[in-house]
């Protein structure tokens, strides 16, 4: 795994992706690594989202709007702290991650979890410790807008969750997010 100084510099780092691409899994030992705190955004969802994804129906834009305004409150209050944190969320569409990059300024890493539809299906069918069941899947990905314009670093999930760190921190050990 590539060793990482990452720690010693200031950033909000989200990893995001379709449920059961391993944001949770990645994301932990992401920040674990890098020695900041990590925070799932599936702890901030509101019991009504829960109780919702929990009944197999996808959330809306509606749904998602006052989730989306707490994580961005969360990386605004390490923003003006100064402190590093790694936030795991979907954040499924181009306006959901310009809504985090509000509260994550400049210094926010965006990694996006990318993988096939069948890869994370196979993923998911194996879980059975989440709300979120994998006859979800479709409905994430037809909501998927898929990150353009340097909004955020691909990192391919196929490989081992090894390869994976190794992929993020390299990102992160490069610090500048594309295009910037």
């Amino acid at each position: 795994m590539v060793q990482s100084l990452s720690a010693l510099v200031s950033r909000r780092i989200l990893v995001m992706g379709v449920s059961g691409s391993g944001k949770s899994m990645i994301g932990a030992r992401l920040a674990k690594t890098l020695g900041c705190d990590f925070h799932d955004g599936d702890d901030f969802h509101p019991q009504a989202n829960i109780d919702k994804m929990s009944r197999g129906e996808a959330l809306n834009d509606d749904d998602r709007a006052g989730w989306l305004d707490r994580l961005s409150e969360l990386l605004a209050e390490y923003r003006d702290r100064d402190d590093s944190v790694v936030i795991a969320c979907s954040a499924l569409k181009g306006r959901y991650r310009q809504h985090l990059r509000e509260g994550g300024d400049d210094k926010l890493i965006a990694l996006y979890l990318d993988g096939s539809y069948a890869l994370i299906h196979a993923r998911m069918s194996r879980r059975s410790d989440h709300f979120f069941s994998s006859n979800m899947l479709a409905s994430q990905f037809q909501t998927l807008e898929p990150p353009i314009g340097g909004e955020a670093f691909n990192i391919d999930i196929s490989l081992s969750p090894e390869g994976v760190m190794d992929q993020c921190l390299r990102v992160v050990d490069n610090s500048r997010q594309p295009g910037r």
